[in-house]
């Protein structure tokens, strides 16, 4: 089996999709009936022996189609349009060819919107659940994220009324926080992508208090203080009755050097000379 054509559009733009055959120049639309069919069942236009005899409500004042080489143009594109579409073309009752074509509509998802809220809080780490949510995008996206350049999965939900309408995503996530981190949320959708990053800051930055000294180190600790208390007041207690003992033996001697300077000399009863004559 041939390999079906895909076209890619988005909502709003002009498309343009290629039927399998192409009218020579000298024949025209007169001699061939064309029908344009989504999903087999619908059909969006048919011409036959040149006029147009069908075209449906959906698709009206929105589709042309080229009267040589039997192109469909839409515009402007609707998430409803996306699907298979087929072009048979016929020549004389038979069959000249029947292919299909895959058209992929995408809608723009908004900039995600990451939002974070703090649920518990400490010196270590803080705890903290961030969610991510972009709307109005087609189809079902797929989303995704980094924190710090590495991948985190998120929890996510997605709300659409039905299969072919704009779809809403939220992914959650729940972190702890030890230090300021970049996270980033992709919202990724039929080749396309939408991020946003947000700095999450640990909010809490206290200082641990030191942890006490156990009890042996306490009680050790008290035995040298009060040893030493107690050598400073044997110390008080000796010393001033040391340097007074000697104080007062300097003094004695003193006092004794000073009366024995002051005693009389002792006179000596000299016998006079005699001298003969």
């Amino acid at each position: 089996a041939r390999e079906k054509k895909v076209v890619k559009s988005k909502v709003g733009e002009t498309v343009s999709l290629p039927c399998c055959h192409e009218i020579p120049s000298s024949e025209s639309l007169h001699k061939y009936r064309v029908y344009w069919q989504k999903n087999i069942t619908e059909v969006v236009l048919a011409y036959s022996e040149g006029n147009m005899i069908s075209k449906h409500e959906r698709y009206r004042y929105r589709t042309e189609m080229d009267p040589w080489n039997l192109t469909l143009w839409i515009s402007p594109m609707e998430i409803l349009d996306n699907g298979s579409y087929q072009c048979v073309v016929q020549r004389n009752s038979v069959v000249v060819c029947d292919e299909s074509v895959i058209l992929f509509v995408t809608a723009d998802f908004s900039k995600p919107n990451i939002m974070a809220e703090v649920l518990a809080d400490s010196c270590e780490s803080t705890e903290m659940e961030i969610v991510c949510s972009s709307h109005g995008g087609f189809p079902k996206p797929k989303i995704s994220g980094a924190l710090d350049n590495m991948s985190v999965e998120w929890n996510a939900s997605w709300v659409s009324e039905s299969s072919l309408s704009p779809y809403n995503v939220t992914g959650k996530l729940v972190l702890n926080v030890t230090k300021d981190v970049n996270i980033t949320c992709s919202v990724e959708y039929n080749g396309f992508a939408k991020s946003t990053s947000l700095l999450l800051k640990k909010t809490n930055d206290c200082v641990v208090p030191p942890v006490p000294p156990p009890y042996n180190v306490i009680t050790a600790s008290i035995i040298i203080v009060i040893t030493f208390i107690l050598a400073i007041t044997l110390a008080a207690r000796y010393l001033p009755r040391h340097v007074c003992s000697h104080c007062c033996k300097r003094e004695d001697l003193v006092e004794e050097g000073v009366k024995e300077g002051t005693k009389p000399p002792i006179s000596s009863k000299g016998t006079p000379d005699t001298s003969s004559v």
